[in-house]
Protein backbone atom coordinates (compact mmCIF):
# COMPACT_ATOMS: atom_id res chain seq x y z
CA UNK A 1 0.00 0.00 0.00
CA UNK A 2 1.34 3.28 -1.11
CA UNK A 3 1.95 5.80 2.05
CA UNK A 4 1.84 9.73 1.15
CA UNK A 5 4.61 11.64 2.44
CA UNK A 6 5.77 15.38 3.49
CA UNK A 7 9.39 16.41 3.64
CA UNK A 8 10.28 19.20 5.63
CA UNK A 9 14.10 20.49 5.63
CA UNK A 10 15.19 24.04 5.87
CA UNK A 11 17.74 23.31 4.03
CA UNK A 12 17.20 22.69 0.10
CA UNK A 13 20.29 20.08 -0.20
CA UNK A 14 18.06 18.32 2.42
CA UNK A 15 15.16 18.79 0.85
CA UNK A 16 16.29 18.08 -2.36
CA UNK A 17 18.40 14.06 -1.34
CA UNK A 18 15.02 13.21 0.56
CA UNK A 19 12.83 13.77 -2.15
CA UNK A 20 16.03 12.46 -4.68
CA UNK A 21 15.61 9.17 -2.23
CA UNK A 22 11.97 8.63 -1.87
CA UNK A 23 11.39 8.45 -5.32
CA UNK A 24 13.67 5.51 -5.01
CA UNK A 25 11.29 3.90 -2.83
CA UNK A 26 8.20 2.61 -4.67
CA UNK A 27 6.01 2.52 -1.14
CA UNK A 28 5.88 6.10 -0.68
CA UNK A 29 4.34 9.05 -2.51
CA UNK A 30 5.63 12.68 -1.71
CA UNK A 31 2.77 14.50 -1.69
CA UNK A 32 4.45 17.83 -0.40
CA UNK A 33 7.57 19.75 0.23
CA UNK A 34 8.95 22.86 2.18
CA UNK A 35 11.41 24.50 4.07
CA UNK A 36 8.96 26.66 5.78
CA UNK A 37 8.44 25.12 9.16
CA UNK A 38 5.27 27.40 9.37
CA UNK A 39 3.76 26.33 5.98
CA UNK A 40 4.77 22.39 6.72
CA UNK A 41 2.21 23.20 9.79
CA UNK A 42 -0.32 23.89 6.85
CA UNK A 43 0.40 21.53 4.15
CA UNK A 44 -0.25 18.39 7.61
CA UNK A 45 -3.43 19.85 8.19
CA UNK A 46 -4.48 20.65 4.72
CA UNK A 47 -2.88 16.88 3.27
CA UNK A 48 -3.25 14.71 6.09
CA UNK A 49 0.51 12.52 5.17
CA UNK A 50 0.77 9.37 6.30
CA UNK A 51 4.36 9.91 7.36
CA UNK A 52 6.12 13.18 7.96
CA UNK A 53 10.08 13.96 6.96
CA UNK A 54 10.89 16.34 9.59
CA UNK A 55 14.33 18.19 10.33
CA UNK A 56 14.69 18.86 13.74
CA UNK A 57 16.44 22.22 13.89
CA UNK A 58 15.07 24.94 11.44
CA UNK A 59 14.02 28.78 12.08
CA UNK A 60 11.14 30.16 13.73
CA UNK A 61 10.18 26.65 14.44
CA UNK A 62 11.83 23.84 15.90
CA UNK A 63 10.64 20.22 14.03
CA UNK A 64 8.99 19.42 17.62
CA UNK A 65 7.22 22.19 17.38
CA UNK A 66 5.84 21.37 14.26
CA UNK A 67 4.67 18.07 15.55
CA UNK A 68 3.09 19.71 18.80
CA UNK A 69 0.99 21.79 16.81
CA UNK A 70 0.22 19.12 14.32
CA UNK A 71 -0.69 16.49 17.49
CA UNK A 72 -2.89 19.53 19.05
CA UNK A 73 -5.29 19.94 15.82
CA UNK A 74 -6.19 16.00 16.16
CA UNK A 75 -3.69 14.44 13.47
CA UNK A 76 -1.20 11.89 14.06
CA UNK A 77 0.91 10.83 11.34
CA UNK A 78 3.85 8.71 11.58
CA UNK A 79 6.77 11.07 12.17
CA UNK A 80 10.68 10.09 10.67
CA UNK A 81 13.06 13.04 12.12
CA UNK A 82 16.22 13.87 9.99
CA UNK A 83 18.95 16.07 11.35
CA UNK A 84 22.51 16.35 11.38
CA UNK A 85 22.40 16.47 14.79
CA UNK A 86 22.23 12.87 17.19
CA UNK A 87 21.66 14.82 20.74
CA UNK A 88 17.53 15.04 19.80
CA UNK A 89 17.48 11.42 20.09
CA UNK A 90 15.68 10.53 23.40
CA UNK A 91 13.40 13.59 23.05
CA UNK A 92 12.36 12.22 19.72
CA UNK A 93 11.61 8.86 21.48
CA UNK A 94 9.82 10.80 23.86
CA UNK A 95 7.70 12.46 21.57
CA UNK A 96 6.90 9.20 19.77
CA UNK A 97 8.74 9.70 16.58
CA UNK A 98 8.75 6.51 14.08
CA UNK A 99 12.34 6.36 13.53
CA UNK A 100 15.34 9.10 13.87
CA UNK A 101 17.50 9.49 10.79
CA UNK A 102 21.33 11.27 11.00
CA UNK A 103 22.31 12.95 7.55
CA UNK A 104 23.39 12.51 5.45
CA UNK A 105 20.54 10.04 4.68
CA UNK A 106 21.59 6.99 2.56
CA UNK A 107 19.08 4.72 1.18
CA UNK A 108 20.03 1.88 3.03
CA UNK A 109 19.06 3.40 6.37
CA UNK A 110 15.91 4.80 5.03
CA UNK A 111 14.81 1.77 3.03
CA UNK A 112 15.26 -0.47 6.57
CA UNK A 113 13.02 2.35 8.12
CA UNK A 114 10.55 2.39 5.30
CA UNK A 115 10.35 -1.85 6.22
CA UNK A 116 9.63 -1.89 9.40
CA UNK A 117 7.21 0.98 8.74
CA UNK A 118 5.34 -1.72 6.50
CA UNK A 119 5.61 -4.41 8.56
CA UNK A 120 2.30 -3.02 9.99
CA UNK A 121 4.41 -0.39 12.10
CA UNK A 122 1.13 2.11 11.07
CA UNK A 123 -1.26 0.79 13.39
CA UNK A 124 0.66 1.96 16.07
CA UNK A 125 0.96 5.42 14.90
CA UNK A 126 -3.40 5.32 13.69
CA UNK A 127 -3.63 4.46 17.38
CA UNK A 128 -6.82 5.81 19.63
CA UNK A 129 -4.10 9.18 20.70
CA UNK A 130 -5.74 8.46 24.10
CA UNK A 131 -4.18 5.00 23.66
CA UNK A 132 -1.13 6.05 22.08
CA UNK A 133 -0.24 8.48 24.81
CA UNK A 134 -0.32 6.32 27.45
CA UNK A 135 1.88 3.86 25.65
CA UNK A 136 6.24 3.83 24.89
CA UNK A 137 6.95 3.25 21.36
CA UNK A 138 8.18 0.54 22.49
CA UNK A 139 4.80 -1.10 24.03
CA UNK A 140 3.51 -0.13 20.60
CA UNK A 141 5.86 -2.14 18.56
CA UNK A 142 4.37 -5.10 20.81
CA UNK A 143 0.87 -4.53 20.61
CA UNK A 144 1.19 -3.88 16.84
CA UNK A 145 3.03 -7.57 16.73
CA UNK A 146 0.16 -8.80 19.46
CA UNK A 147 -2.39 -7.79 16.75
CA UNK A 148 -0.46 -9.68 14.10
CA UNK A 149 -1.60 -12.71 16.36
CA UNK A 150 2.28 -13.53 17.61
CA UNK A 151 3.61 -15.36 20.88
CA UNK A 152 5.38 -13.45 23.47
CA UNK A 153 8.02 -15.87 22.31
CA UNK A 154 7.70 -15.21 18.57
CA UNK A 155 7.44 -11.76 19.60
CA UNK A 156 10.98 -11.96 21.94
CA UNK A 157 12.53 -13.59 18.85
CA UNK A 158 11.61 -11.09 16.38
CA UNK A 159 12.85 -8.29 18.75
CA UNK A 160 16.08 -9.87 20.05
CA UNK A 161 14.68 -9.24 23.46
CA UNK A 162 13.72 -12.20 25.93
CA UNK A 163 10.09 -13.69 26.60
CA UNK A 164 10.15 -12.55 30.18
CA UNK A 165 10.64 -8.55 29.08
CA UNK A 166 7.88 -9.63 26.16
CA UNK A 167 5.27 -10.62 29.23
CA UNK A 168 6.63 -7.82 31.29
CA UNK A 169 5.88 -5.51 28.03
CA UNK A 170 1.93 -6.73 27.55
CA UNK A 171 1.55 -6.65 31.75
CA UNK A 172 2.44 -3.03 31.15
CA UNK A 173 -0.07 -2.55 28.27
CA UNK A 174 -3.42 -4.02 30.26
CA UNK A 175 -2.45 -1.63 32.86
CA UNK A 176 -2.05 1.19 31.29
CA UNK A 177 -5.42 1.18 29.05
CA UNK A 178 -7.22 -0.64 32.09
CA UNK A 179 -8.24 -3.38 30.18
CA UNK A 180 -8.19 -7.22 31.65
CA UNK A 181 -7.12 -9.21 28.85
CA UNK A 182 -5.59 -9.40 25.62
CA UNK A 183 -8.68 -10.12 23.63
CA UNK A 184 -10.15 -7.37 26.13
CA UNK A 185 -7.25 -4.65 24.62
CA UNK A 186 -7.26 -6.10 21.07
CA UNK A 187 -10.97 -5.14 20.86
CA UNK A 188 -10.23 -1.70 22.32
CA UNK A 189 -7.75 -1.22 19.63
CA UNK A 190 -9.40 -2.67 16.30
CA UNK A 191 -12.50 -0.82 17.44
Amino acid sequence: MIKTAIIVDDEEAGLENMERLLGLCDEIEVVAKTKIPEEAVNLITDKKPDIIFLDVEMPRMSGFEVLEITRNQGLNPIVIFTTGYNQYAIKAIKAQAFDYLLKPIVLDELKETLSRLSNNSIIGHRLNSSIASLLSPREIEILELVIQGKTSKEIAEELFISKTTVDTHRRNLLEKTGCRSTSELLMRVMG
